[in-house]
């Protein structure tokens, strides 16, 4: 399957989590569409709509976790900046040297407190990313948000923290190393 990303990086999926759950949605698609298959035989308009209707259930919790897969978390080593994902409904871009700390946290999702980013999968987020300077959000529906912490869930939580981490040695590394211009141009 094709992943929405070019260019160099790492990808780190967090979509296994979702699979039982989608399983068994379809699972409850496909039973409910039989179920009133069964109850509307008797009025044949329906009895014909009932399956297409089934039919789009099914494919929208396919399209959805598709999305999932399709869309991962990126690691982007050419701007180093960490582009993180849910689906279609969340992206949001955070830059390397803003990240402050980054660690493995499991959480179940909560209450959103003003500043905090919550991209739960099941309900649980396993990495906590603190920022020392907030990025921008922008909702489902367009409205800004700045946060300074984003939680977010990995497959691999244990590796995606280890990778930032190192990331963000290089990039502190990079801030520290002199300038090689005598002064301001002019």
């Amino acid at each position: 399957m094709r992943t929405n990303w070019a260019g160099g990086g790492r990808v780190f999926g967090y979509a296994r989590a979702r699979r039982a759950l989608v399983a068994g949605s379809a699972l409850a698609c496909v039973l409910e569409t039989l179920t009133m298959s069964v109850l509307l035989r008797d009025c044949p308009v329906l009895h014909q709509v009932v399956p297409v209707l089934g039919l789009l259930a099914v494919a929208s919790v396919a399209a959805l976790h598709t999305a999932s897969v399709a869309r991962p978390h990126l690691l982007d080593t050419d701007t180093y900046a960490l582009r993180l994902r849910r689906a279609a409904r969340a992206d949001v871009i955070v830059p390397l040297g803003h990240i402050a700390s980054a660690q493995g946290e499991l959480r179940t999702a909560r209450r959103r407190a003003d500043g905090e980013l919550d991209l739960p999968v099941a309900f649980r987020t396993s990495v906590t990313l603190q920022l020392a300077e907030p990025v921008t959000h922008f909702t489902l529906l367009g409205r800004r948000r700045e946060v300074d912490t984003v939680h977010f869930h990995a497959d691999d939580a244990d590796r995606v923290v280890a990778t930032i981490q190192a990331h963000l040695q290089v990039v502190r590394r990079a801030r520290t190393v002199p300038s090689t211009s005598p002064g301001p141009p002019g």
